[in-house]
């Protein structure tokens, strides 16, 4: 091959890459409205509503007799979504390893997922079981896509951009759920119902995720594959067989162990922080969603430049300074959170700007660090035990804050409970020796982590 043939090789070569790149930031734009719409803003208050008008606030509901209050209904489906994920994501991710179908896989569930959201406009002002089941097959949906989604980070980054990369997906993804959730706020101007606010917005967020995937469909045409062996048999059969292994053989990486124990719950204080936050202003600070909807639109636009700072930042300092100092920042947010007055508007939007410095970035930053500790051909599997918290959140922390209300009937009680998670994840990352830990899954060690 002639020095011209390769050069033009290695350039549309390049051009393929760049263009994977954007498919995979549009698909963050496009499926972020998930998190943003569904779980963060409207999910929870409004299935809630349709609980307690089914039986009263102070009624309960039963699930297979067991009797429920409305207001933790919402954290318990959350919670007992991701039991049932524990054992599905890394399968979903053995899968995308093994056969190299990762478009396909990240696609598919992606646009089941949008199904779900879309149907919930037919959740009626009682029908909770209806918006349950929904929210469950939306959030397996966005939880198995999402699997295979991170591991596309180190398919389309090396290990000394990643950093990088991570984050500006991460601001990307924010800008995309900000967008919608702005035409959101202008619907609920023009609305006198609450609930037919939260129906069309849940309604919509299915549609824009739907059409949106088209483009992440055509650009992540080509995908680089690391799968290395035929599949033999029936492809679930073998991702069961490929979890087995893994479960037997990650005690080989001791360190990409350790990072993930404390990830799984460090992220699981973060992600029950932002998926109760609504739920927290409306049901205890008495904000309505003249307040709520701004306030949480401002985090989506203010955690675009927060996660591009703080990969700048790690850049500097290393993704896991930047991350440690992220999680005292958390612990101070849940103080501050806890200590807010009834109905003052000024102070809940201050407390969004310092909730979406630190969101974006310590989100960003932990998922390119797990990127490092992986072996190579693994990656999708890997991250479907790390998606296990990550997806909208894990089943410990919404069980503890569902508890803590129901015990005691106050949702800075609730709140207050999260604390655990910062303080013992904060000790446990620390202690997790990155460098070594890179090195022994094999991985190239960057210049700063």
């Amino acid at each position: 091959m002639s020095t011209a043939d390769a050069a033009g090789g290695t350039a549309a070569a390049l051009l393929r890459r760049q263009r994977q790149l954007r498919g995979w930031y549009l698909y963050g734009w496009a499926s972020h409205v998930f998190p943003t719409i569904v779980t963060t803003v409207f999910m929870g208050r409004y299935l809630t509503a349709v609980a307690e008008n089914a039986v009263g606030k102070n009624g309960r509901i039963h699930v297979l007799g067991i009797p429920i209050a409305p207001g933790s209904l919402f954290v318990y489906t959350v919670s007992a979504s991701t039991i049932l994920l524990v054992v599905l994501m890394p399968v979903v991710g053995a899968i995308a390893d093994r056969t190299g179908r990762k478009r396909e896989i990240l696609l598919g569930f992606g646009w089941l997922a949008a199904a779900a959201c879309t149907a919930m406009l037919g959740v009626t002002a009682r029908a909770w079981q209806l918006g349950a089941a929904l929210y469950v097959v939306a959030f397996v949906g966005y939880s198995c896509a999402t699997v295979v989604n991170y591991s596309l980070l180190v398919d389309l980054s090396d290990t000394e951009e990643r950093d990088r990369v991570s984050s500006f997906n991460w601001a990307i993804a924010y800008i995309g759920g900000g967008v919608l959730l702005a035409a959101d706020f202008v619907l609920s101007l023009l609305l006198n119902s609450d609930a037919w606010l939260a129906r069309i917005s849940l309604c919509g967020a299915g549609v824009w995720w739907a059409l949106f995937n088209v483009l992440p469909w055509r650009m992540l045409r080509g995908l680089p594959s690391s799968a290395q062996r035929q599949v033999p048999g029936s492809i679930v059969g073998a991702g069961f067989r490929q979890l087995r292994h893994t479960i037997a053989h990650i005690r080989s990486y001791p360190h990409t162990l350790a990072f993930l124990i404390a990830f799984l719950i460090y992220n699981d204080g973060i992600q029950t922080v932002t998926t109760v936050a609504a739920q927290y202003g409306d049901k205890e600070l008495r904000l309505d969603d003249t307040v709520l909807l701004p306030a949480i639109l401002l985090v989506q636009f203010v955690a675009f430049g927060g996660a591009i700072w703080l990969g700048r930042l790690a850049a500097r300092y290393g993704a896991k300074r930047v991350v440690l100092g992220s999680l005292v920042a958390w612990l101070g947010l849940i103080g501050v959170a806890y200590l807010l007055q009834v109905g003052v508007a000024w102070q809940f939007y201050a407390l969004a700007i310092a909730l979406a410095i630190v969101l974006g970035g310590s989100q960003a930053l932990s998922r390119s660090m797990f990127s490092r500790l992986i072996p190579a051909g693994s990656e999708a599997e890997y991250f479907g035990f790390y998606e296990i918290s990550d997806s909208g959140t894990s089943w410990l922390g919404p069980l503890i804050f569902g508890l803590a209300y129901q015990l005691t009937s106050s949702y800075r009680s609730a709140l207050a409970s999260l604390v655990v998670f910062f303080v013992v994840g904060f000790v446990l990352l620390l202690r997790v020796p990155l460098r070594a830990g890179i090195e022994q899954a094999g991985n190239t060690v960057p210049a700063r982590v």
